[in-house]
């Protein structure tokens, strides 16, 4: 099904302090971070992935067209240099916040990948786009003609197969090392060899893949493809605009890590929170997790893990200002859910999946905010009612302190790689803020040229 194939990657001349010039994909910039890059080096890739908006910007003169001009003079004068087509081989090394096990490797093949339209079934989303982001990278694209971050999508490798496959390869010395500001290692490994790459593209041909991070620049690509066939009347299969940039890794690989994110509710309705408190019981076992006062954010993790029983039951905990509870879904709560899919309240369409219905946070958005606290998905769409965290601690922080009127919130386990295939697979969107990998994929080691 896919068709994987190498590309002649645009990358920093050797020498180059990667370190300096390397940052996050754009969607993760704040405007400090934004500022601390041009700071860091004239050459930091921030300048092509999100240049600043200067007064008296317009349409011949902004920073999209500085983007390119930028972008042009980098490879005119070395600064970036193009290689001869191959396959890459990106490891990461990372420590996990919030998650035991010490120091952990993710690795991923960076390739051209054929994009295909979401109803070939080829590539496959989990999640839903909004038309800001792909306005601001189609406008990117079109200037640079380049991709310059990769998109993560993940694919099934039960047996290792492709992990066999590059063995030989990460057994010699990477082709590019460094240590980013977050003290994360990136090591680059360059393949050429012909009988690999064919290996490599028999292995995909067989499989689907499944866009982890990235659904945005995907759609851009879809796009942009789209905007060249229009002008150009007729565009060869073999095109560089008929592929994007991906970083492809194994669902099987054990330091693939998904970090949860956890939901902090304001502004319902006092009478409501007392109907839902009641309402709570019939479709979870409820327990005490502890008073407020004697919470402690790791103890609740550690627990709220556990009562997931390996992932095999839907759990979450619900902070309130008197206190914590574990919430575990019961037979009536699983029916409740089978009731309330494709109803015009609730979050999920009709015909919803079994694998979307047994989503944690399938059940927390459809039993407890659609219908316990009468919060609407177009509400939280909307940014009412909800905002969302990463970090624990801070949401217990936020109902005991009641920060910004925040009166509840819910801890959740993160949800397991192949949870987002199997919901792909079945063509449903996962609620927003449903899966968030980590660490992300940098910026600036490698750019896939589209011409």
């Amino acid at each position: 099904m896919a068709d994987v194939r190498p590309l002649p990657g645009i990358r920093y001349a050797p020498g180059t302090d990667l370190a300096a010039v390397v940052t996050p994909p754009y969607d993760v910039i704040s405007p400090e971070a934004q500022a601390r890059y041009y700071q860091r080096s004239p050459e930091n890739i921030i300048r092509l992935e999100l240049g600043r908006d200067e007064p008296g910007d317009d349409e011949l003169d902004n920073r999209y067209t500085r983007a390119a001009t930028t972008f042009a003079d980098w490879r005119l004068n070395g600064v970036l240099q193009s290689d001869v087509p191959a396959l890459y081989l990106y490891e990461q090394r990372f420590t996990a916040p919030g998650v035991d096990g010490g120091e952990r490797t993710r690795l991923s093949l960076l390739a051209r990948v054929r994009i295909e339209p979401w109803e070939a079934g080829v590539v496959l989303p989990h999640e839903r786009t909004l038309s800001k982001p792909k306005s601001d990278r189609l406008k990117l694209a079109r200037a640079t003609a380049a991709t310059l971050s990769p998109i993560m999508a993940l694919y099934d490798d039960p047996r290792g197969e492709l992990a066999k496959a590059f063995t030989k390869s990460l057994k010699r010395a990477p082709d590019a090392e460094f240590t980013d500001e977050s003290g994360e290692t990136h090591r680059l490994w360059i393949m050429r060899d012909a009988a690999l790459i064919e290996r490599v593209a028999r292995f995909f041909r067989d499989r689907q893949l499944y866009i982890a991070d990235g659904h945005h620049r995907y759609e851009t690509a879809l796009a942009y493809r789209e905007e060249l066939r229009e002008t150009r009347r007729e565009l060869p299969l073999e095109d560089a605009a008929n592929f994007t940039l991906m970083a492809l890794a194994a669902i099987e690989d054990p330091g693939l890590v998904v970090l949860p994110t956890h939901r902090i509710v304001r502004g319902v309705a006092q009478e409501r929170l007392a109907e839902f408190q009641r309402d709570l019981a019939g479709y979870f076992e409820v327990t005490p997790l502890g008073a407020e006062g004697a919470l402690d954010a790791r103890e609740m993790t550690h627990a709220l893990a556990a009562a997931s029983e390996g992932g095999q039951r839907v759990a979450f905990a619900l902070l309130m200002a008197d206190g914590a509870r574990l919430l575990r879904l019961t037979d009536a709560g699983r029916a409740a859910m089978d009731e309330r899919i494709g109803g015009s309240e609730g979050f999920g369409d009709a015909g919803t999946s079994a694998a979307w219905r047994a989503l944690d946070v399938a059940v927390l958005h459809e039993l407890v905010l659609a219908q316990g606290l009468s919060v609407s998905e177009q509400a939280i769409r909307a940014g009412e009612h909800v905002t969302y965290t990463r970090d624990a601690q801070a949401a217990l922080d936020a109902v005991s302190s009641g920060a910004d009127g925040a009166q509840l919130a819910f801890l959740l386990n993160p949800t397991p790689p192949a949870a987002i295939r199997d919901v792909a697979r079945a063509g449903d969107r996962m609620p927003q803020k449903s899966t968030y990998f980590y660490p992300k994929l940098i910026t600036g080691l490698l750019i896939n040229p589209l011409w």
